[in-house]
């Protein structure tokens, strides 16, 4: 009987080069895809019947470790797999404490997915030898890491959330500056204080930061 998988991961190129991994196997028929959290959790209100999820970390509306606490706690059946490139350990910590049920690097080669996917399936916990290795350590040695919903508060003032949903639509300084009755400089003045206060460096990351902490 196939094993119904679900891919969710916003890089394109990614989800392609995991869905080809996949295609060596029969047994294995990749159901959907998923851009981020909520898109996944749109599509299985419409179709839940899926084994196995691979579920990547980083992505915008709502990452990897927020969407597997929510499906575990609507579809508790459902396998969740962490497919992700970082392996540090506050990652690996917070995935498990959400629920997660293996945990395996992108770079793994088609037979150690598909050897993970029928693991996990039969209840065991697929991970990659250096993940499985930080988690005994984690074990021996606890740390304390603070859970994505004690993250510190980022406040942001109703001006500067004008001007990063602006910044949003990707309209350019000057034509911010014309909507918000503002001069050119003050915007900028406005974006580098934003910039300092969630702590990242361009527009990309201010924006899905913003997102992610429910600022716009």
């Amino acid at each position: 009987m196939n094993k119904r998988i679900v891919l969710v991961d916003d890089n394109h190129f990614l989800t392609k080069v995991i869905a080809e991994k996949l295609s060596f196997f029969e047994e294995l028929k990749l159901k959907f895809t998923a851009h981020d959290g909520m898109d996944l959790l749109d599509k299985l209100e419409e179709d839940s019947v899926v084994d196995l999820i691979l579920m990547d970390i980083e992505m915008p509306q709502m990452n990897g470790i927020e969407a597997t606490a929510e499906v575990k706690k609507r579809y508790p059946q459902i396998k969740i797999v962490m497919l992700t490139v970082f392996d540090n350990d506050e990652n690996i910590f917070n995935s498990i404490k959400a629920g997660a049920d293996g945990y395996l690097l992108k770079e793994v080669d088609p037979k150690t997915l598909y050897n993970g996917i029928i693991e996990t399936l039969n209840g065991g916990a697929a991970m990659t030898p250096s993940i499985a290795l930080k988690t005994l350590k984690l074990l021996r040695n606890p740390v304390e890491f603070k859970s994505p919903e004690k993250e510190e508060e980022i406040k942001l003032s109703s001006r500067e959330i004008d001007v990063l949903e602006q910044l949003s639509k990707g309209l350019s300084y000057t034509v911010i500056a014309e909507n918000l009755f503002l001069s050119p400089s003050t915007v900028r003045k406005h974006i580098e204080n934003i910039y300092k206060k969630l702590q990242v460096h361009n527009k990309l990351e201010a924006i899905q930061k913003a997102e992610r902490n429910k600022l716009i």
